[in-house]
C-alpha cells in the first residue's frame, strides 16, 4: 500500500505572503522611498551652505566697495580741499544697493559709514556717521562724537589692531551687518548674522571741518529700507 502525504491547505493570505516574499519587482522603489528624504535633506543643506558662502563674499564686497567709494567722494575742485556733501554719501549708498540687490542688502542688513579723524588733542574721534538699512543695529565701534576731546578713544576695529587716522586726513570706516535667510526650509543657518568691516584712507585733500548739507541725509537714527531720509 502506498502512503499518501497530505499537505496542509494554505489560506489565501498565506499564498499572498509567499508571492510577496519572492517578488523583487518593487525593490528599487522601496529603497528610493527610504533614501529620498536623506538625499533631499543633504541636497538642501548643500544648497544653503553654498548660498551662505556666496552671501559672505557679497557682503564683504559691499563693505570694500562702500569704503573705497567713500574715500574718493567729494566735490571736484583742484584749487581747494574737497568738500563732502550729504548727497555724496547718498550716491555711495546707492552704489552699494546696486551691488547688494541680489541679497536685499538694505532689507536684511545695514551699512554704517564713519569718518575717523584726529581731534585737537591728537586723539581719535568719529567726526560723523551715516547709516542706511532696515536692520536696527548700532555701530559696534562707536557713534558720532566719540572721542571728540582727549585721547581715550583708541580708534576703530579689532582691539590691539585699531585703525587710526593721521593728522589732517581721515579714514572711511565701513561696517556692513546682514541677517542671513536660507533658501530652503533647513534651519541649520537660520538667524545667522554676517558682519564685515572695511577701511580706506581718503584719497585726496579733503575738507574735514564738516559734512556739508545738500541732498538726503542718511542719519543713523532712521531705519529706512527704501532710501535714506
Amino acid at each position: 500500500m502506498t502512503a499518501v502525504t497530505l499537505e496542509p491547505q494554505q489560506t489565501g493570505a498565506q499564498r499572498l505572503a509567499r508571492r510577496l516574499a519572492g517578488d523583487t519587482s518593487g525593490l528599487a522603489l522601496v529603497e528610493f522611498a527610504f533614501a529620498a528624504p536623506l538625499l533631499l535633506g543633504m541636497g538642501m543643506l548643500g544648497t544653503d551652505t553654498a548660498y551662505l558662502v556666496i552671501t559672505h563674499m557679497q557682503v564683504s564686497q559691499v563693505a570694500m566697495q562702500v569704503a573705497d567709494n567713500a574715500s574718493r567722494m567729494g566735490e571736484q575742485d583742484v584749487l581747494t580741499a574737497r568738500k563732502v556733501f550729504e548727497r555724496d554719501i547718498a550716491e555711495t549708498l546707492i552704489g552699494a544697493e546696486k551691488l547688494g540687490e541680489n541679497i536685499d542688502i538694505f532689507q536684511q542688513g545695514r551699512i554704517i559709514i564713519s569718518s575717523l579723524q584726529q581731534n585737537a588733542q591728537g586723539g581719535q574721534w568719529i567726526a560723523w556717521q551715516r547709516c542706511r538699512g532696515a536692520l536696527n543695529v548700532p555701530s559696534s565701534f562707536g557713534v558720532a562724537g566719540d572721542g571728540a576731546t582727549g585721547t581715550s578713544f583708541p580708534g576703530m576695529g579689532t582691539p590691539g589692531r585699531y585703525i587710526t587716522a593721521s593728522q589732517g586726513t581721515a579714514v572711511m570706516f565701513v561696517e556692513v551687518v546682514y541677517d542671513f535667510q536660507p533658501l530652503t526650509p533647513i534651519t541649520v543657518f537660520e538667524g545667522r548674522r554676517i558682519s564685515y568691516t572695511a577701511a580706506f584712507n581718503v584719497r585726496d585733500n579733503r575738507d574735514l571741518t564738516q559734512l556739508y548739507p545738500g541732498g538726503p541725509t542718511a542719519q543713523c537714527t532712521t531705519f529706512s529700507a527704501n532710501r535714506p531720509t
